[in-house]
């Protein structure tokens, strides 16, 4: 909780309530000793040196398991033995933890009294143990047979239009292919995922132009870029291994340009913590070119870049003509695009975009990165879907050292998608499942992310199972969601900790621990797909937190046994994981010969068309002509983005600094410009209120505290959850319908009395 001070009436009239925090220096690199320092503290917190140790060294290796945090994939061959970063080693050491969420916890704290600690607090209490079910306002044990029968017979009373089933990134290629069976035997396509709140919009932006879901490029690719564009991305914190390779690409040559409305230290200079010289010389330069857009406008500045190499001439027509279709429409749209409204649209000047442009032009090799920060505005397809125009019109699509490059946020979010975790399947898909397990999966599109939280709200869907993840805090308008699981009729997650999706439960609530991805399961091993469609081997070394604990495939066996019936041998599914592989081979394509494939080395990569140039069904990639997005803002108002502070991952909250942005001890901050602070009349640590306007509907966050950036002018930025309740549930994405995360219309103001 934030200690305020409060300064009396013999100050002045109107002080402003100031808010006692620690505001440090920026450091000038990323990485170095403060990664060193950060991994120890939270592994003597956490787990225990020896033990955190044994499992860090694990971490991403071939007969290893893989990070539980980001999908930012490991070299092939000549991999390090270490081969973490400091944001993995807190995830390990979050999972890993000694304390214990056991039966006397929850005998002792009703749901109420845990809704009043903070995330970080909730996550600091250990590690489920056994069975949880809801009993008046607390959780009590249950067994695992009668769990699933609850389960069961819950869902069957909700019935599938009425029951939804939600699937977290950590999930494995084998608990999801599971997972989704379960829920098409049953009958319903009613698959909401993680994706639905972070990459849908790649998704569905690359599949209508290139024919692919997914990325282009490989590792490989970038130790032979000339030029890596990183756009609405911040490696440092989000995915820091990826700051190795921008290290190598950097020292052997290779122009890093950073496009974000935040200059980060993490796009600035970076100390590889293994190499010393690397700490004692202040690190490696990275982005040689940082262009601060506002707040949404990347699609602008892309098009600004298009308009100089089209006036230069720089294009690669052979490719155009031979692999692409519209660009002689597209091309019109661009040229007749006046420099002011682009200028206007990025918020960057002409000549900038323009020097960016001879960057392009030079580069024989262009990778494009992105993520989040071009993924959650309402205009997130179109912003995609020019990047790929811009990297068309030179030939960056589908060879070495060029492509596009997706970075997803979870380490297995994109495998998850690719094994049958969808709520608008293809018929291909279901097809081939259908013939495989011997029924007729449901044809009609089930419900993603917010749709699912409508149908909770009006009462619609009654059952709600979660497999991993934090839904209410993931989610945007919080209060609607809480509100909306409340009105349910059961509520279940398959969890390795408590969080505050449990806090908020149906009207009957179960808890199924699970193990987690460090922890040893048999002799068995799960896979994963990284963000560069490789597959490849996880298996825990350390011993579960409890004898009690499921692996997640055993569970959703367990679940589909209970629901489904004897229609086919879930026990075999559950005790052998090889079966499980084999049908995944069997139903999806690429996977032929998947358990040798993956035995070998470091796993293998799944086919790609766009790389491949032939560009799937579409045959041709496609120029795409999409209109400016609208920035302008109503007076005083400002655009806010929420973002991930340097100790947390996604919902899961490793403490309470950010040692990249200067923030000591606390979460609930609002980092503005100086200018916008002048103009309201705030100074730096005032305590504020942020007030979001959707559609003449007012969201209110109190007591936030103002924290001067260096961000462009009319745009701030705030860590989520904290923020996610003045997200309203109807802005979303076009085509994706992605909360609109990046694009919250605000008002600040000093804050109210209590």
């Amino acid at each position: 909780m934030t200690a305020v001070t409060v300064r009396s009436s013999d100050d002045h009239a109107h002080a402003p309530e100031l808010a006692d925090i620690e505001i440090i220096d920026v450091p000038r690199v990323a990485g170095g000793l403060g990664a060193i320092t950060s991994t120890v503290r939270h592994l003597v917190r956490d787990t225990g040196l020896a033990r955190g140790a044994k499992a860090l060294i694990a971490l991403n290796q071939i007969e290893g398991f893989d990070c539980p945090g980001c999908a930012w994939p490991e070299a092939a061959e000549h991999r390090a033995k270490i081969e973490f970063c400091e944001n993995g080693a807190k995830a390990v050491a979050e999972e890993a933890m000694t304390r214990r969420a056991d039966a006397s916890l929850f005998a002792t704290y009703s749901i109420d009294e845990l809704r009043a600690m903070s995330d970080f607090e909730l996550g600091q209490l250990g590690r489920l143990t056994e069975p949880l079910v809801l009993s008046g306002r607390h959780y009590v044990p249950i067994a695992w047979d009668d769990a699933f029968e609850l389960l069961a017979s819950s869902l069957r009373e909700a019935g599938p239009a009425g029951s939804a089933f939600y699937t977290s990134g950590r999930t494995s290629n084998e608990a999801a292919f599971l997972y989704q069976l379960v829920g098409r035997m049953f009958g319903t396509n009613n698959f909401p995922d993680c994706s639905n709140m972070c990459h849908e919009s790649s998704g569905v932006g690359l599949s209508e132009v290139v024919g692919v879901g997914k990325g282009t490029v490989s590792l490989e690719d970038f130790e032979q870029a000339e030029l890596i564009l990183v756009i609405g991305q911040n490696p440092g914190t989000n995915h820091p291994r990826m700051l190795t390779t921008l290290r190598d690409a950097a020292k052997r040559g290779a122009t890093i340009v950073s496009v974000n409305p935040l200059r980060e230290v993490g796009l600035a200079r970076f100390a590889h913590p293994q190499h010393p010289l690397d700490v004692v010389r202040g690190g490696v330069p990275l982005a040689s070119e940082t262009v601060q857009v506002q707040v949404g406008g990347d699609l602008a500045f892309v098009r600004g870049v298009a308009k100089a190499v089209l006036e230069a001439g720089a294009i690669d027509r052979e490719f155009i003509d031979a692999h692409t279709t519209s660009f002689e429409d597209w091309a019109a749209l661009v040229r007749a695009s006046s420099w002011s409204d682009l200028a206007v649209g990025a918020g960057v000047s002409e000549v900038q975009m323009r020097r960016v442009a001879a960057l392009y032009e030079r580069s024989n090799a262009t990778i494009a990165c992105w993520a989040m920060g071009l993924t959650q505005h309402k205009h997130s397809v179109a912003t995609i879907q020019e990047i790929v125009d811009l990297m068309l019109l030179r030939g960056n699509v589908g060879r070495p050292g060029a492509g596009l490059c997706p970075v997803r946020g979870h380490s297995n979010v994109q495998g998850d998608r690719t094994v049958g975790i969808d709520h608008h399947p293809k018929p291909a898909f279901l097809d081939a499942l259908g013939r495989v397990f011997g029924f007729e999966p449901p044809r009609t599109a089930g419900l993603d992310v917010v749709d699912t939280i409508r149908a909770m709200r009006d009462g619609a869907v009654t059952a709600f199972v979660a497999l991993g993840g934090n839904f209410l805090s993931a989610t945007p308008d919080t209060g609607v969601v809480a509100r909306a699981l409340e009105s349910c009729a059961m509520t279940a997650s398959v969890s390795t900790k408590l969080n505050r999706t449990h806090l908020h439960p149906g009207k009957r609530a179960l808890i199924l621990p699970c193990l987690g991805r460090t922890e040893i399961d048999g002799g068995q091993f799960v896979t994963v797909e990284d963000s560069m469609s490789i597959v490849h081997r996880s298996q825990g070394v350390l011993p579960p937190a409890s004898e009690l604990l499921m692996s997640e495939p055993a569970i959703v066996a367990r679940l589909g046994a209970a629901l489904c019936g004897p229609v086919i041998d879930w026990d075999t599914y559950a005790r052998d994981y090889d079966r499980i592989r084999d049908r995944i081979a069997d139903v999806v394509p690429g996977f032929t010969d998947y358990n040798a494939r993956v035995r070998e080395g470091a796993g293998f990569r799944l086919p790609n068309a766009a790389r491949e140039r032939t560009f799937g069904t579409l045959g041709r990639a496609r120029f795409t002509c999409s209109p400016l997005p609208d920035l302008s803002l109503p007076p005083g108002r400002l655009r806010m983005m929420t973002m991930r502070s340097h100790d947390q991952y996604n919902t899961t909250i490793y403490g309470l600094d950010d040692r990249y942005r200067g923030i000591r001890g606390e979460r609930r901050v609002i980092f503005m410009s100086s200018t916008d602070m002048v103009e309201r009349e705030l100074v730096e640590r005032q305590v504020v209120d942020l007030i979001s306007e959707h559609d003449g509907v007012e969201r209110i966050a109190t007591r936030f505290i103002v924290v001067p950036f260096d961000l462009p002018r009319g745009n701030c930025a705030s860590y989520f959850p904290e923020a996610n309740p003045l997200v309203a549930l109807d802005s979303t994405a076009d085509k994706s319908n992605t909360p609109a995360s990046k694009s919250i219309i605000v008002r600040v103001e000093p804050a109210r009395p209590r």
